[in-house]
């Protein structure tokens, strides 16, 4: 892979690993969201920062 090309790559994926922390830091300290198997279960802010991840993962809007 060109030196270009990787930077490319790592600009895109920056979004993605930020949502996915937002929404991992929110399930560390929220009791409803730690306590269910998907993250669809769990409450209003896990769902929407679940669904900002599940967006920047296939390169949607925010």
């Amino acid at each position: 892979m060109s030196e270009r090309v990787g930077a490319v790559v790592r600009q895109a994926e920056i979004p993605m690993v930020r949502a996915y922390q937002l929404w991992f830091e929110h399930t560390r300290t929220c009791d409803q969201c730690r306590r269910v198997n998907r993250a669809q279960d769990g409450c209003r802010d896990g769902q929407e920062l679940w669904g900002t991840y599940r967006l920047a993962r296939i390169g949607g809007t925010t």
